[in-house]
C-alpha cells in the first residue's frame, strides 16, 4: 500500500498518466537528496521544478478539465492522488505550489466566464501557476468580513482596492482568483487579477520558506466584465466548493511526507545496534513501527476511498462533503501521529540537516492548519452526525473509480447549503461485512456511542462548549474513518490480519477520546457511565502482531533510499 518511487511502475494508470508520474520521480531522484535539502534550507524558489512542469505540461494535463482541454487533459481525482503523493514524498514546497494553483483554478472552472476559461487553458499550457486570493490579514478565513472592494465605474468597468494575506504563488501567478465585495450592491464577487500588473503591489513573503506566501494590495486595479468570474451566491459557493476540492489534497501531502519518513526511520533503526541488540529487536520499537505502518496504511486506504465518493458525487449524492473534511482533518492529524511515532524511534537523528525527516517534522504540522483548522472542519463534520447514525438512506454501491473520466461534478457542485439534510448509506453494511476480533470490539464501542447520543445527549450548555463537541466529533469521525477503511480493504483485497491490526489502534483511539469525554467538567453522571462503557481493550494477538512486523514492516528496511 505504500509508495516506493524506485519500484512503483503505476500500472494502475493509463500510459500518459504513468509517464508523468515516472518523469516526476525521475526529476527528483536526479536532483538528489543533497540538493533537495540545500534548497530547503536556503529557501530557494523552486524555479527548476516549475520549468520541468512547464516542459512536460504536467499541470496543464492534470488540471485542465474537459471541455477546455483535449486528449489526455482532464481533471481526474484518482490520478491526481498519486501526483499529490509524489510531491509530498519529495517535499511539501513542491506540493504547495501545485495545491494553491488548484485553489486558484477552482473559481475559474466553476464560474461562467468562458473568456477567462479559454485564457486559463492557454496559460496552463504555457506552464503558468495560479493563486487563490481569499483570506485577509485581519479576518483570516472569515469570508463574511472581506474588505476587498470592487467599485463599479459604469460601462462594464470597475476598480479594485484592498489587501489579501497568506496567498501562495502570488509572486508569480498568472491569475489570482480574488474574492471581494461589490461596493454598490454589497454582493460577493470573484474576479481575476494578474500578479505582474503595475497596480498589484506585492508587499512581502509572510513565511520563511521555499514557498512565496504573499501579502499583497490592489491599488486602483482596473477590472472589466471580462475579468468577473462569478457574483452573489455563485461567488460564495465557488469559494467554499473550491475549498472542498482543495482540502482533499492535504491528506495526500501528509501521506507522501510520512511514507518517505518511514523509509528513513526503518533504514536507520534496522542497521543500528544499542546495548548489544539491534534497535529493531526492542519490543517497544516494533510497537512504534507497527503503529506507524498501520496508521499510514489506514490514511491511504481512507483517502483513496474518499476519491471514489468524490468522483461519483452528484446533486443527489453529496456524501463526499463528510469524507472530504475527514481527509483534511483526520488524515493530516494522523500524519502528525505517524511522525511522532517515527521520531520516538530515530530520536536525535530526526534533527540532522541531511535527513528528509528534519523537514518532514516541521512541515507535517502545517497540513492540519491549512484550508480551515481542525476545529473548523470538525464543526462541519458534526453537522452530519444525526443523519449518519439515525437517518440512513439507500444508495447504489460505489465501486473503485479508476476510470479515465473527467470529474465534471466537482465544478458543478451547486449550493453549499443544506448540509444537515445530506443522507448516508447505513455504515453497518461495511462493519457487518467483516468478522474480525477488533472490528467486533469496535462495533461495540460504536453502539455505546449511539446509546450516548440517544439517552444522554449534550445538554444546551454542552452544545455551546466547542471543546465538548470536538471530543464527540472525534468519536464520530472514527466511525466514518473505519467504515471507508473497511470498504477499501475489500476493494484492495487486504490481508485480514493487517485490517484487524489497523482496528487495534482504532479501538485505542476511541477509548482515548471516550476517557476525555468522561473527564470533561460538565459531563453528567449518565454521560460518564456511558463514556466509561466505551473504553475497551483491543484483542491481544501476539502472532498477528509478529506476522505484521515480519510480513509488512521489517521488509521495508532498505526498500527505498533517495538518491544522494
Amino acid at each position: 500500500m505504500l509508495l516506493n518511487p524506485k519500484q512503483n511502475t503505476f500500472e494502475n494508470l493509463d500510459g500518459k498518466s504513468r509517464e508523468m508520474m515516472l518523469k516526476t520521480i525521475d526529476f527528483f531522484e536526479k536532483r538528489g537528496k543533497a540538493t533537495l535539502k540545500t534548497d530547503y534550507h536556503a529557501r530557494e524558489w523552486y524555479s527548476d521544478f516549475l520549468e520541468f512542469v512547464k516542459k512536460e505540461k504536467i499541470f496543464a494535463t492534470l488540471l485542465t478539465p474537459k471541455p477546455h482541454g483535449q486528449g489526455d487533459k482532464r481533471w481526474d481525482t484518482y490520478r491526481n492522488c498519486f501526483f499529490n503523493e509524489i510531491l509530498g514524498f519529495y517535499g511539501l514546497p513542491y506540493w504547495y505550489t501545485w495545491q494553491v494553483s488548484i485553489l486558484g483554478l477552482g473559481p475559474i472552472w466553476m464560474g461562467n466566464n468562458e473568456k477567462v476559461k479559454k485564457r486559463t487553458a492557454e496559460l496552463l499550457d504555457k506552464g503558468e501557476i495560479f493563486a487563490f486570493g481569499l483570506s485577509e490579514k485581519q479576518h483570516g478565513a472569515d469570508l463574511y468580513s472581506s474588505e476587498m472592494a470592487l467599485t463599479p465605474l459604469g460601462n462594464g468597468k470597475y476598480v479594485a482596492d484592498g489587501g489579501k494575506y497568506y496567498i501562495g504563488n502570488a509572486n508569480k501567478a498568472a491569475i489570482v482568483s480574488t474574492f471581494g465585495k461589490d461596493t454598490e450592491t454589497d454582493e460577493y464577487v470573484f474576479f481575476a487579477v494578474d500578479s505582474q500588473h503595475e497596480n498589484f503591489e506585492l508587499i512581502k513573503n509572510v513565511v520563511h520558506s521555499q514557498n512565496y506566501v504573499a501579502e499583497f494590495n490592489l491599488q486602483g486595479y482596473p477590472i472589466t466584465d471580462d475579468d468577473i468570474l462569478s457574483r452573489g451566491q455563485e461567488a460564495w459557493d465557488s469559494a467554499l466548493n473550491t475549498i472542498n476540492v482543495g482540502k482533499y489534497n492535504l491528506g495526500w501531502a501528509s501521506i507522501g511526507i510520512c511514507t518517505h519518513s518511514f523509509y528513513e526511520a526503518i533504514n536507520h533503526a534496522s542497521n543500528r545496534k544499542l546495548y548489544g541488540k539491534m534497535v529493531t529487536d526492542f519490543p517497544h520499537i516494533r510497537q512504534l513501527f507497527v503503529d506507524a505502518y498501520t496508521r499510514l496504511t489506514a490514511m491511504r486506504l481512507f483517502a483513496l476511498r474518499n476519491a471514489d465518493y468524490m468522483r461519483s458525487a452528484s446533486a443527489d449524492d453529496r456524501r463526499y462533503l463528510l469524507y472530504n473534511p475527514m481527509t483534511k482533518m483526520k488524515v493530516t492529524t494522523q500524519g502528525e501521529e505517524v511522525i511522532n511515532l517515527l521520531w520516538d524511534v530515530i530520536a536525535a537523528k530526526g534533527f540532522e540537516k541531511d535527513m528528509y525527516f528534519e523537514a518532514a517534522a516541521q512541515d507535517i504540522r502545517g497540513l492540519p492548519k491549512l484550508e480551515g483548522t481542525v476545529h473548523v472542519n470538525m464543526a462541519l463534520i458534526i453537522k452530519f452526525m444525526p443523519n449518519y447514525f439515525f437517518n440512513s438512506d439507500e444508495f447504489p454501491v460505489i465501486e473503485k473509480r479508476d476510470d479515465k473520466a473527467n470529474d465534471d461534478f466537482l465544478f458543478n457542485q451547486g449550493t453549499t447549503r443544506g448540509l444537515g439534510k445530506i443522507r448516508f448509506h447505513d455504515y453497518n453494511i461495511a462493519y457487518n461485512s467483516v468478522s474480525l476480533p477488533n472490528i467486533t470490539i469496535f462495533r461495540e464501542q460504536i453502539n455505546v456511542l449511539k446509546e450516548f447520543l440517544v439517552t444522554a445527549p449534550p445538554t444546551n450548555e454542552q452544545q455551546k462548549d466547542i471543546d465538548f463537541l470536538l471530543i464527540l466529533g472525534e468519536l464520530f469521525t472514527l466511525v466514518g474513518y473505519g467504515q471507508l477503511i473497511i470498504e477499501n480493504a475489500k476493494i484492495y483485497n487486504m490481508d485480514d490480519a493487517l485490517l484487524d491490526q489497523i482496528f487495534d489502534f482504532m479501538i485505542r483511539d476511541f477509548s482515548k477520546f471516550a476517557l476525555q469525554l468522561y473527564s470533561k467538567t460538565s459531563s453528567t453522571a449518565a454521560q460518564m457511565a456511558l463514556s466509561q462503557k466505551m473504553i475497551k481493550k483491543a484483542n491481544v494477538d501476539t502472532k498477528r502482531f509478529n506476522d505484521i512486523w515480519e510480513t509488512y514492516v521489517y521488509p521495508l528496511n532498505g526498500a527505498y533510499e533517495m538518491t544522494p
